[in-house]
C-alpha cells in the first residue's frame, strides 16, 4: 500500500506515536497511518494533528478532518510541570473525543488501550479501594462504559483468590506444536498447514524434545518447581497420535509433574480429535482439554476456511467425555463473518447443553498477517457487540463465572475476550499468563519464555518463529538457556529472601 492510501498523523512537539495510533485504532480497526512531524503533511481528505507547546503551561491540541469535512479542533491546557504521561493521556483524549463525536462510535472501553483490564481493577483493590471508589475512578480516566466496568470488576473477584495462591517461585510449562490442519481466515498466529509443513514435522518434534530435556535439566539445577503445564499452539492434535505421546512422555521424563495443579492440552480443531490422540492425552496425564468449534454453524465454518461440521465438533466433545474428561473448556468467536446474532445464540446455546466446565467467548481480532484484513472493512459488520452481551447475560445465568479477560488491537467493536468456568474449574495457566505473576518457560517453535522477578521485573526470552529456523538454529537458540538459568536462580534467591 502507498502512502497516499494511508491517513496522515502529524506529531508537532511530541513522540506520542503509539498511544495516539492505538486511540485511532479504536475508530479505524484496519485503516493504516503514517506518521509525520511536517505540518503541511496534513492536505489529505483525512488526517489527524496532535500538538503539544511548552510555554507558560503546557498546551495540547488536536485537529481531526475526516473524509473531506470541515476539521474539528479542541485543546486544553496542563500546569508545565507535567509528566509526560499525564500529556499523552490527555492529549489521546481530546483525539477520543473528537472521533467519538465525528464517527458517532463510542468504545465500550473508552480510551483504555491495554490489553489487561482486569490488571487495573485488581492494582486498586490491592490499594483497599471499595468497588463504587474503583468504578469511579476508571470511569473518570478512562471513560469506561458501565457494563465492561461490571465485567471487569466481576472477573477480578473471580480470579484473585487464584492470583493470592500463586507460587512466585514456581514456573508454568508451555510446549508449541505451531500446527494446523488449514489457516483460518481470521488467524494471525504463526501456524502452518499440515501440507505445507509435513515433511518438517518428525524433524521438529526432535527438536522440540530435545528442548525440553534442556528445560528439564535447567529445572532441576534450580530446584525450580513446575506448577501448570499447557499444550498450545496450532493445534497440538494436528501431529499424530505417536508425535503427541514422544512430545507429552519428553515432558514426563524431564519434568517433575507429581505436584503439578493443572495440565491443559488444546486439543483444538474437531478435525484432528481422534479417540487415539485422545487416549495418549489422557494416558499421558493432561486433565484439562480444549474443543474448540468456534461457531456451529457449518456455512460460517466453511467461509473461515474450516474443514469441519458442527456436528463433528459435538461429537468429538462427546467423545473426550466417554473417555473420562471431566474437565473440558470450548472456545467460541464472537464476530465471525456472515454469523448472525440469531446463529451465535444458536450456537451459544448448544454449547451450553453439552455443560462443559469452562467455555471461552472471543470477539473477532482482524490482524494484519490475518487473510481477513485484507478485505478491510466488510468483515466487521457483524453485530459482535450483540453477541457478547448475550454471551455475559446466558453463561452467568448458567453458573459459569468470567475469571480471566484480555483484549486485543483491531478486535471488532473494541471489544475483548472472556474466559468463563464453573466455580472451581478456572485455567490457573490462563490467569497467570494473562496477569504475567508467574515465570512461563515456553518450548517450541515460536514460544516465549517469560521471566518474572518478584519485584515485577519481566525478562522475556524469544524462541524462532518459523519451524524451519527453528530447527536449522536449534543450536545457536540453545545457546540462549544460559539466561534462563541464571534468571531462575535469581527468582529464586529473590523469594528466598
Amino acid at each position: 500500500m502507498n502512502n497516499s492510501n494511508k491517513m496522515p498523523i502529524v506529531l508537532i512537539g511530541n513522540s506520542f506515536k503509539y498511544e495516539i495510533e492505538s486511540i485511532c485504532k479504536l475508530f479505524f480497526h484496519t485503516e493504516r497511518f503514517i506518521f509525520s512531524d511536517k505540518i503541511e503533511d496534513a492536505k489529505s481528505e483525512s488526517f489527524i494533528i496532535a500538538e503539544v507547546s511548552r510555554g507558560e503551561d503546557t498546551v495540547l491540541s488536536a485537529k481531526v478532518r475526516l473524509n473531506g469535512g470541515e476539521p474539528v479542533y479542541r485543546e486544553c491546557r496542563l500546569p508545565l510541570d507535567s509528566e509526560n504521561k499525564t500529556v499523552e493521556m490527555e492529549l489521546c483524549r481530546l483525539i477520543y473525543v473528537i472521533l467519538s463525536s465525528e464517527t458517532g462510535i463510542v468504545p465500550p472501553w473508552g480510551l483504555m488501550t491495554g490489553i489487561r483490564p482486569v490488571k487495573k481493577v485488581t492494582e486498586l483493590m490491592e490499594q483497599g479501594l471499595s468497588r463504587d471508589e474503583i468504578e469511579k475512578r476508571l470511569t473518570e480516566k478512562y471513560q469506561i462504559s458501565e457494563k465492561k466496568l461490571k465485567l471487569a470488576y466481576e472477573t477480578a473477584v473471580n480470579q484473585l483468590p487464584i492470583l493470592e495462591s500463586i507460587d512466585r517461585s514456581a514456573a508454568s510449562l508451555y510446549v508449541s506444536i505451531p500446527f494446523c490442519p488449514t489457516r483460518c481466515s481470521y488467524c494471525s498466529f504463526v501456524s502452518h498447514s499440515i501440507a505445507s509443513a509435513k515433511k518438517l514435522m518428525p524433524e521438529y518434534v526432535d527438536a522440540l524434545c530435545r528442548e525440553l530435556e534442556i528445560l528439564g535439566k535447567i529445572v532441576r539445577e534450580t530446584n525450580t518447581k513446575i506448577d501448570t503445564v499447557y499444550f498450545g499452539g496450532g493445534t497440538p492434535t494436528s501431529v499424530s497420535a505417536g508425535e503427541l505421546r514422544k512430545i507429552m512422555e519428553a515432558v514426563a521424563e524431564n519434568f517433575d509433574l507429581t505436584k503439578i495443579r493443572e495440565y491443559s492440552v488444546e486439543a483444538g480443531r474437531p478435525d484432528t480429535i481422534t479417540e487415539e490422540k485422545l487416549r495418549v492425552i489422557k494416558e499421558m496425564g493432561a486433565d484439562r482439554i480444549s474443543v474448540n468449534p468456534q461457531t456451529l454453524n457449518d456455512d460460517v465454518l466453511r467461509v473461515i476456511g474450516r474443514k469441519h461440521s458442527g456436528e463433528d465438533a459435538i461429537r468429538a466433545f462427546e467423545l473426550a467425555r466417554e473417555l473420562g474428561f471431566n474437565n473440558i473448556n470450548t472456545d467460541l468467536i464472537a464476530g465471525l463473518p456472515t454469523e448472525s446474532a440469531e446463529s451465535f445464540r444458536s450456537t451459544l446455546d448448544r454449547i451450553c447443553e453439552l455443560s462443559p466446565e469452562s467455555i471461552t467467548v472471543h470477539t473477532l481480532t482482524v490482524k494484519r498477517s490475518a487473510e481477513l484484513f485484507r478485505d478491510g472493512n466488510i468483515n466487521m459488520n457483524n453485530p459482535a457487540a450483540e453477541m457478547v452481551d448475550y454471551s455475559i447475560e446466558k453463561l452467568m445465568s448458567q453458573g459459569y463465572m468470567p475469571y480471566y479477560m484480555y483484549r486485543q488491537k483491531n478486535t471488532v467493536d473494541n471489544l475483548e475476550n472472556v474466559g468463563y468456568a464453573k466455580k472451581g474449574y478456572e485455567s490457573q495457566y490462563n490467569i497467570f499468563i494473562m496477569d504475567e505473576t508467574q515465570t512461563i518457560l515456553g518450548a517450541g517453535c515460536a514460544a516465549s519464555t517469560k521471566l518474572v522477578y518478584p519485584d515485577g521485573l519481566i525478562t522475556r526470552i524469544h524462541n524462532y518463529k518459523y519451524p524451519y529456523e527453528y530447527i536449522n538454529r536449534f543450536e545457536q537458540l540453545m545457546e540462549k538457556k544460559g539466561e534462563v538459568t541464571e534468571c531462575l536462580k535469581k527468582i529464586k534467591s529473590m523469594t528466598l529472601k
